[in-house]
């Protein structure tokens, strides 16, 4: 199985990527907005990316976080509130902001299931911090590392519960970044000490089971790195520091913020010590690239992801609706608390 997880072009599967796919054999794909038009397309698409490979459970994931970065949108599918509201609720009533996100967690992954999606890039632990960049701003579930670990941790057990594994992002903190990642690198000149409130939310909930990089520099880990490439970063700060022993992703290879050709940086990040190498965006030049670019899995990648996915499963039963709804109404009447 290759490490790499790879984007697709469109709503259907073009023969090119279904002839690549099935000779690469990566670990899994990311599901964009142009990959979506209803739930009968989305699930036959994740239907034929299981067959292409015979595995019931395979890594399938997509950015559904609720509020402007949601890929399956209304009127198909609910819209979700972001990660600012339930920090709101906290303010005052921090038992109900919890139930209210496990509950919207729960729902939000209920969507994804019947899809045929097995994994949410969710929740975000970046610590907020004022004055950054607002590439995180209201995404973020707050600015104490307290707050945002408990409201973190509701929303990966409310997707668990929905049979759909979370994302704990960005390691090892993005709250501080005065830029986008997606369009330059950020360097963040904390020190040492201020950077164990970022890394604190991580390491309450280092027992998650998938996490994501940054493309952030930390001068005071490493100089002349973002987090992604850098082997101190991975394994100094996120393996022993944070002690996060789950299946760590790249943020999207394709973004700004890191230098040289994908197909480098992907094995630029495989030798700093990340797990899988994300790639978006469908290039074909690129994804072959990479399948050339890396070192086979290795038996402790391989053991992480088969731990990641244990919990996971397609929702194959009727649609239970009621549910879905009931959660709905749950964390819509807890949020009206605030």
């Amino acid at each position: 199985m290759l490490p790499a997880i790879f984007g697709l072009s469109g709503t259907v599967l073009s023969d090119d990527e279904r002839a690549f796919f099935r000779d690469a054999d990566p670990a899994g794909y990311i599901l964009f907005g142009r990959n979506v038009a209803d739930r009968a397309q989305l699930r036959a698409l994740t239907d034929e990316l299981r067959a292409l490979h015979g595995r019931a459970r395979t890594f399938i994931c997509i950015d559904q976080e609720g509020g402007r970065v949601a890929r399956m949108k209304p009127p198909v599918w609910a819209a979700y509130p972001p990660g600012e509201r339930f920090a709101t609720l906290y303010d005052t009533a921090p038992a109900s902001a919890i139930e209210a996100a496990r509950a919207n967690a729960e729902a939000l992954g209920l969507d994804l299931a019947e899809a045929g999606i097995s994994v949410d890039c969710l929740p975000l632990l970046d610590v907020r911090q004022p004055g950054a960049h607002d590439v995180i701003g209201d995404r973020a579930l707050g600015a104490e590392p307290m707050r945002v670990a408990a409201l973190g941790r509701a929303t990966l057990d409310g997707l668990a519960r929905a049979g759909v594994a979370g994302v704990v992002k960005h390691m090892p903190g993005h709250g501080r970044a005065m830029a986008d990642s997606h369009k330059e690198l950020p360097t963040v000149t904390a020190s040492a000490e201020e950077l164990e409130r970022d890394i604190a939310p991580f390491r309450t909930l280092a027992d998650a089971a998938i996490g994501m990089t940054a493309h952030v520099r930390y001068t005071a880990w490493d100089a002349d790195n973002p987090g992604t490439l850098s082997p101190f970063v991975i394994g100094e700060v996120i393996r022993r520091r944070i002690g996060f022993g789950g299946l760590l992703l790249t943020d999207d290879l394709d973004m700004e913020a890191l230098s040289g050709t994908v197909p480098e940086r992907a094995a630029r990040a495989q030798a700093a010590g990340c797990d899988l190498a994300l790639n978006c965006w469908a290039k074909m030049d690129d994804m072959v690239g990479i399948a050339r670019a890396l070192a086979p899995m290795g038996a402790d990648t391989a053991a992480r992801l088969e731990r990641a996915l244990a919990g996971t499963a397609a929702f194959d039963g009727p649609t239970d609706v009621a549910r879905r709804e009931g959660l709905a109404e749950k964390r819509d009447r807890l949020l009206a608390l605030a």
